[in-house]
């Protein structure tokens, strides 16, 4: 049995919640296992029985903030302290294998390391995506454009934009002596190996070195108990479930429940702690945080923020999904859903309440989306994330 440290980065609930459930996979599995967490995440693990290790990491908020200026995620320096509190890291726990989940600086020090290092992240970021399209994202200065200019100048720039995201991790790995990767895209995935928590069904790779796995989507509830007026919901009328999470945009929330409140349904947010602002429409009902595997399957329709956490949750029920999305990773994710029939997408940027009402009266209505949504439900019972990133721990340590 190896001894395994995963790292998840703390700016989104995803890449906190991903390295523990693939943790307590291995650590069924018999491997020795540690956890490294900011703590203003250590939640996630409740109830885990994992090991966890403090490790710093920017917050939601500048991450954010980043993403909405267009700006590389992580700057120079934040990517250097971060390499040197790595190597302090692995020098520590010695480790076999160390898995990363965003945490860019292990593209250097985990190699300086000389340890296997697993790069976890999703299939729409690879280089290798058979047939990529790029949407122009909602960055504020384009706002004004009407979309087809904005998308028309966003492919001209796209290559040098891409490369320029990836300049900060060029550094560190400059520092260390290893070359630099072309774009972000190879940033996200620079591995020894990558684990993909996606299916090839959905995001099909061309020419993908053997090193990149599919391990299926990693999907994550919060440890918290359903809300006591659960019980209060009807059978004669369908749920719907909404959540914006940690990475959506809080301001899009209103007009998404002013346009469901048009609507015969039960409506349930899930906060992500956020406050809600303005007054809720009558009978919506809302919490914090909801075990959403459990919600997901109560409901008709699922709206998020297009980001793959809810959205393959959504889909594991074999509910249909409606993003709205607010940034590049989110509008990725949602294309190919949208692609296969489960879901539709909304920039929220451009959004108005008449058309989140209208798309969700479409997926509720037309039957061809929850027989989408259920042959991907299907789809993901063939890829059990944990089974699979066990056996390919197994791989890497033997």
């Amino acid at each position: 049995m190896a001894k395994v440290l995963f790292v998840g980065e703390a700016v989104a609930l995803a890449h906190a919640s991903r390295p523990v459930v693939l943790a307590q996979a291995a650590r069924a599995a018999g491997h020795d296992v540690v956890v490294a967490l900011d703590p203003r995440f250590a939640w996630v693990a409740q109830g885990s029985a994992l090991r966890l290790v403090p490790i710093a990491s920017i917050g939601p908020q500048r991450f954010l903030g980043a993403i909405a200026r267009g700006a590389p995620l992580f700057d120079r320096a934040t990517l250097r302290d971060y390499a040197r509190e790595d190597a302090a890291l692995i020098a520590r726990e010695r480790p076999d294998v160390v898995i990363g989940d965003l945490r860019l600086s292990l593209s250097a020090s985990a190699r300086v390391a000389g340890v296997p290092y697993v790069a976890l992240c999703n299939a729409y970021w690879s280089p290798y995506v058979a047939h990529p399209r790029y949407p122009v994202p909602p960055l504020a200065p384009l706002r004004m454009l009407p979309l087809g200019v904005a998308q028309a100048g966003f492919r001209v720039t796209r290559r040098a934009a891409f490369a320029w995201h990836a300049r900060p991790v060029n550094a560190v790995r400059r520092d260390a002596g290893l070359p630099a990767l072309q774009d972000v895209r190879y940033a996200y995935t620079d591995g020894d190996y990558v684990a993909y928590a996606d299916v090839p069904e959905v995001f099909p790779l061309r020419d993908a070195p053997q090193t990149h796995r599919f391990i299926g989507p990693v999907v994550w509830s919060p440890p918290v108990p359903l809300p006591q007026w659960w019980d209060a919901l009807t059978a004669q009328e369908r749920v719907v479930y909404v959540t914006l999470g940690s990475s959506g945009d809080p301001a899009q929330l209103p007009r998404v429940l002013a346009a469901l409140a048009r609507l015969s349904v039960q409506v349930v947010v899930a906060t992500a702690g956020r406050v809600v602002e303005g007054t809720l429409p009558a009978g919506v009902r809302v919490a914090d945080y909801l075990p959403g595997d459990l919600v997901a399957r109560r409901a008709a329709l699922v709206v998020c923020n297009g980001g793959a956490p809810t959205s393959q949750q959504a889909l594991a029920a074999g509910v249909p999904v409606l993003g709205v999305a607010s940034n590049m990773d989110q509008l990725l994710n949602m294309q190919a859903i949208e692609a296969a029939g489960a879901g539709l997408m909304l920039r929220g940027e451009r959004m108005h309440t008449h058309e989140v009402a209208t798309a969700a009266r479409r997926l509720l209505d037309e039957p061809r989306f929850a027989q989408a949504a259920r042959t991907l439900a299907a789809t993901f019972t063939r890829y059990p994330a944990g089974e699979r990133f066990v056996a390919l721990l197994r791989e890497i340590t033997t």
